[in-house]
């Protein structure tokens, strides 16, 4: 639906997770926020009370009004250019994660000394990075939190990726070229037999029969020494490190859109 703006006096428009209160045409009616209801001026574009962004006309501009995008954004028709208010512009926020997400997806792997260990660091500034980057290409009008932390899990979910591609190929360097394949194994099977002797000790406790005990022990070193066990387990731990890693590269795109809508905001 297209409105003229001559056409539309002293009403709320409500898009995406934002309300933008109307304004009158000086029909002596009193402005307020649709969020607090406090007064308002005619010049304010923000609530000085609680922040909301105010949706104002300029009557001597003739463009048209195009409402009902998907984005939740408002795209002006005419010579003035499209106004994002709380949706996403998707190619610069697809390349904003994409650039930042090789450079943390290759240091949280194993490749560096440091990789694993700062890895929540990692994650948490290529988000909050990507998020600036993205508002410095797109220009968006308003960025909520919401947006930002999507941004920042894109970035989590392609870093995580690049980061399982960089070990998975030094793993792949390391048995067939470097021919470090008994080495491996020896390792794994070090790290079985201490998970099993752990789970024993849980079972015995637990009140469980020696024969029992021995007998799941028996079922576990076999799952766990086989092909099929080994990549299980491997892929578990993969989407279990993905998801933890998400999760603080969203926090960390939430508190970057948060920094830059305080950054933008003007002052009351």
């Amino acid at each position: 639906m297209i409105w003229a703006k001559s056409e539309v006096k002293g009403y709320s428009l409500r898009l995406g997770t934002f309300v933008f209160a109307g304004r009158t045409d000086g029909d002596g009616l009193e402005i307020s926020c649709q969020r607090c209801h406090e007064s308002l001026r005619e010049s304010d574009r923000y609530c000085p009370t609680c922040g909301l962004p105010q949706l104002t006309y300029v009557p001597s501009e003739p463009a048209l009004i195009a409402l009902g995008d998907e984005t939740g954004s408002i795209r002006a028709i005419g010579n003035t250019q499209a106004v994002l208010l709380g949706g996403i512009a998707w190619r610069p926020a697809l390349n904003a994660a994409a650039i930042l997400a090789v450079p943390a997806g290759v240091l949280c792997s194993g490749l560096t000394a440091l990789g694993q260990s700062l890895e929540l660091v990692w994650m948490t500034g290529a988000a909050a990075w990507a998020v600036a980057l993205y508002v410095k290409r797109a220009r968006p009008t308003w960025l909520s939190m919401g947006a930002g932390a999507r941004i920042g899990l894109l970035t989590g979910v392609f870093a995580s990726w690049m980061t399982l591609a960089v070990n998975g190929s030094a793993l792949w360097f390391a048995r067939f070229v470097l021919h470090q394949g008994s080495q491996m194994d020896a390792l794994w099977q070090e790290n079985v037999e201490r998970s099993l002797e752990m789970s024993q000790q849980m079972m015995v406790q637990m009140g469980m029969a020696s024969v029992q005990v021995a007998q799941a022990q028996q079922l576990n070193r076999a799952m766990m020494l086989s092909s099929e066990g080994r990549a299980g387990i491997a892929l578990m731990g993969f989407v279990a490190g993905a998801a933890f890693l998400a999760v603080f590269a969203a926090v960390g795109g939430a508190l970057s859109a948060k920094l830059m809508a305080k950054r933008g905001r003007p002052s009351a």
